[in-house]
């Protein structure tokens, strides 16, 4: 025993020699230069090996699909090609066969079979519950998880995965890991020490340090590469900010560029750590459960917010859920409600380097973040779109839908009318009227646009 104190001793040392050295390189080489908000060109220099190494395997790929037999590829918009018709054009096309018109009261039993046709359609593959699935790749990026349509190619292509592998969980993970606790542990500290100072302008500056501070941390534990576009139209005090929602790391992606006040609702355990911290120094804006449910309530605190024009922004997601950045689903109007000017923000992640997607039902919060830290970077753009007021005679619904669709256009993604609350609800019953509605005013003669032309 006597023998084995002083190597005990010795390993001791030298682990905590080498620990002080990793510490060392992680402050001096990133965490300080995001501190001031300066790059040193690492992460430049990384994606682009990175992009090299995934071009090459692509084209190793595609060499080892030519040798190889291969299934017949899937239809561009999905499993099954769709029909993008209306109602009336697509049962006038049953109807060619026969002799009545579409006005006048008429009914033939080939309109049966529009009904069928779709209900196999949604069967199959709907437009809503594919929203909820990880995005599909053109071609592999190296990573396990996303290895469901690639197979073995080659040995060289095999031992670059492996080299990944080892990589990714060996140097980036406990790298990542190292500059997650040193962000999350300056945001708790600093606004904790920053929400004893009486209220001044020093200390909403302050405030304001801290937390882009620790976002920016944050983001290089990540390896984001985050390209920001229009910041003439940045969110402005006594605004509210609204963006497409991918994945939790979108606050990370917006905060990283300027500050806001958060919404929601009141957690337990670490996260309520950092909420109590947080509202210590900044005024967001956290519910308790109980208030969650009093939309009057919500709406109150959020006006009051807006009203004192030397409050940060508020950001809020108005779909409610993650969407698995292909398209962007119905924002709720809630948001719209309040009056106040809307900056809106479109957020457009690239799949190739990592999936930024969040599936709530299939993995935690834990799982998640693992699989954020052991994937390749985030790198995604970022579009500020010009400020946006609700118009005369235009009420909350329309002036959601108004903001959606700038977003989608700026993000190049789906502009969808479903609301994502369908992940785990079913489809509302006034939906299912509107499209009773429609068919009943194409066979008794009405236009048909009399009827609603989407859900409520």
């Amino acid at each position: 025993c006597h023998r084995l104190l002083p190597k005990m001793e010795g390993a001791w040392e030298i682990a905590f020699v080498l620990f002080q050295v990793w510490l060392s390189i992680v402050v001096g080489l990133i965490v300080l230069p995001a501190m001031f908000g300066v790059s040193l060109g690492f992460t430049d220099i990384y994606i682009k090996v990175l992009v090299k190494t995934l071009e090459w395997a692509t084209l190793r790929i595609q060499r080892g699909q030519k040798e190889q037999p291969t299934l017949p590829s899937q239809s561009a918009n999905g499993i099954i090609e769709k029909d993008d018709g209306s109602m009336e054009e697509e049962i006038g096309e049953l109807r060619r066969s026969h002799p009545k018109n579409l006005a006048g009261g008429d009914f033939t039993m080939c309109d049966a079979f529009y009904f069928c046709k779709k209900g196999i359609e949604n069967i199959v593959e709907d437009q809503v519950t594919q929203r909820f699935t990880s995005e599909e790749l053109a071609s592999w990026n190296l990573l396990t998880r996303t290895n469901n349509n690639f197979r073995y190619i080659s040995v060289r292509l095999t031992i670059i995965w492996g080299l990944g592998v080892f990589i990714r969980y060996c140097i980036l993970l406990p790298l990542r890991i190292t500059l997650a606790v040193i962000g999350l542990s300056w945001l708790v500290i600093g606004t904790t020490l920053v929400g004893l100072l009486p209220s001044s302008n020093a200390k909403n500056w302050l405030s304001d340090l801290v937390h882009i501070t620790c976002y920016r941390i944050c983001a290089r534990g990540l390896s984001a590469t985050i390209r920001y576009h229009n910041k003439e139209n940045r969110p402005k005090k006594g605004g509210i900010c609204v963006a497409n929602h991918t994945s939790p790391i979108d606050i990370v992606i917006l905060a990283n560029d300027g500050c806001y006040a958060m919404v929601g609702q009141v957690h337990g355990g670490l996260m309520g750590v950092i909420q109590r911290s947080m509202v210590r120094s900044c005024p967001h804006v956290w519910f308790e459960r109980s208030e969650m449910k009093d939309r009057h309530a919500v709406a109150k605190r959020l006006k009051d917010h807006i009203a004192d024009k030397t409050k940060l922004p508020i950001l809020i997601f108005p779909e409610g859920t993650c969407i698995n950045n292909t398209s962007v689903m119905m924002f709720k109007k809630g948001s719209f409600e309040i009056g106040g000017t809307i900056y809106p923000v479109a957020i457009k992640y690239d799949p190739q380097f990592g999936d930024a997607f969040w599936n709530s039902a299939k993995n935690n919060m834990v799982s998640y973040l693992l699989r954020m830290m052991t994937s390749w970077a985030i790198v995604c753009n970022m579009w500020y779109l010009p400020p946006m007021t609700r118009q005369d005679g235009e009420d909350a619904v329309q002036f959601a839908n108004r903001v959606k669709s700038a977003i989608a256009h700026q993000g190049g993604l789906v502009d969808l009318s479903w609301d994502g609350g369908l992940k785990r609800e079913k489809v509302k019953e006034s939906f299912k009227e509107e499209q009773q509605k429609m068919y009943s005013s194409m066979i008794v003669g009405l236009d048909c646009h009399e009827a609603s032309e989407g859900p409520v």
